[in-house]
């Protein structure tokens, strides 16, 4: 049934003009399905923490560098830092993509590492590549970065960019992170048969904002 994969999912809103209102709703959502998490933008993290401080089972997630991974390495952890002080659980962060189509693998990696280590035993670390951007070598070679670095997850895309999630990506960030990494498909899952194509090719993370619909068994017109 639909509501069986509830718990993948990372109910997400990052829209820029998403309002208090708007964000207390999505937490109520979160609740009431039992999604994995609230996905939100950092102003909203403190927020969502008290709406679900009793509320455990339901993370709060927020991002970093978002959207475009061009923020310093610096910048990056300090916003991991804050954005864990404010409640967050789960922090998922761009690559800088740039340095990856550069050749640049030390930067990608010690960028990534730097929000590893101001996580570590505080929050879950996912790593977004935007795989609509990437070849697959480039796709490749970002998750392998990743498992190094000592990422929890990577995922595919910020729903921001040119291209969402798909099965191919999805089959090819397994086959390349193997079984100890989490993969996080994001961008255009709308149903239920969306969910379960992309856990069929190895995800066991799911961002969207379609959540409800999903969980019903319905589809939704939503681009993330």
């Amino acid at each position: 049934m639909a509501e069986s994969v509830a718990h993948l999912i990372d109910h997400t809103l990052l829209k820029a003009d998403a309002t208090k209102q708007q964000i207390l709703h999505l937490c109520e959502e979160a609740k009431q399905y039992k999604f994995a998490s609230v996905c939100i933008q950092p102003y909203w993290v403190k927020t969502a923490a008290q709406v679900l401080a009793e509320e455990p089972e339901v993370k709060v997630c927020t991002v970093i560098g978002f959207p475009l991974g061009q923020n310093t390495t610096v910048i990056k952890a300090a916003e991991t830092k804050d954005a864990i002080e404010n409640g967050a659980t789960e922090v998922d962060m761009v690559i800088n993509i740039a340095a990856l189509k550069d050749q640049d693998d030390e930067t990608v990696q010690a960028d990534i590492k730097a929000v590893v280590d101001a996580a570590k035993n505080k929050a879950l670390t996912k790593v977004i590549i935007e795989t609509s951007l990437l070849t697959n070598e480039e796709k490749e070679r970002a998750c392998r970065l990743a498992v190094q670095a000592g990422a929890d997850f990577v995922k595919t895309s910020t729903g921001f960019s040119t291209g969402g999630a798909t099965v191919e990506d999805i089959r090819l960030m397994r086959s390349t992170v193997g079984s100890q990494v989490g993969v996080k498909a994001s961008g255009g899952v709308r149903s239920f048969e969306d969910v379960q194509a992309m856990v069929e090719a190895g995800a066991t993370r799911i961002g969207a904002s379609s959540g409800v619909a999903i969980a019903k068994g319905l589809e939704s017109e939503s681009n993330y």
